[in-house]
């Protein structure tokens, strides 16, 4: 799955333009530790269980296996606009008060179940959320981000898109995510035509 691939199932998968695309598109950053992005290693090990939701270990590798949580805080630190930061910190906060009011405790004590269940309702609340705004693509209809990280009146997405998404890029982008769950070449050799077969793994590029 090429970057231009992955951008466009992010899309779908969350109907919001994958934020913090344009940095990651336009600039060489250098590697950022942890400690320079404001996250600790506890913020870390929580992305970390957003993702296995998300995307769980199966008869392949998860989230955990792959680490999003450390690539998410990078990102976000690098990639995103101060909303988009705000947006994404603020949720985070939200989404545990409301673990706590729900399920009365904490998200790391939840069942699985009651993880799949939160996740779930917050994933349809987004969809409509980001409706309403009139957030599509690149394009808030009612409010246009098409200069989007840059623009001042910036419109954030519901926070949770922001989760689901850098999850996904993070997962798809790792060592683990390419070569573990998408079919990988290091170095192509020869054309070859291979048939597609139900259930085939996409490819890695």
């Amino acid at each position: 799955m090429n970057r231009r691939d992955l951008l466009k199932f992010i899309t779908a998968a969350t109907g919001v333009a994958f934020v913090g695309g344009k940095a990651l598109a336009y600039e060489n950053l250098p590697v950022v530790a942890l400690s320079d992005t404001g996250f600790s290693k506890e913020d870390v090990a929580f992305f970390n269980e957003l993702g296995e939701v998300i995307l769980p270990r199966t008869d392949t590798p998860g989230a955990k296996d792959a680490d999003v949580g450390s690539c998410m805080a990078v990102l976000v630190a690098d990639c995103y606009h101060p909303t988009m930061q705000k947006t994404f910190k603020e949720g985070l906060v939200t989404l545990k008060k409301r673990a706590e009011k729900e399920y009365g405790k904490d998200f790391l004590l939840l069942s699985a179940e009651q993880k799949m269940e939160l996740l779930s309702a917050l994933d349809e609340e987004a969809k409509a959320y980001n409706a309403k705004k009139g957030i599509w693509g690149d394009v808030a209809m009612s409010n246009p981000n098409a200069g989007a990280p840059w623009d001042e009146e910036l419109v954030a997405p519901h926070y949770f898109s922001l989760i689901k998404q850098l999850v996904l890029f993070s997962f798809f982008t790792s060592e683990v995510g390419s070569t573990k769950v998408l079919r990988y070449v290091a170095i192509p050799t020869k054309y070859e035509d291979i048939p597609y077969k139900k259930g085939d793994r996409a490819w890695a590029t």
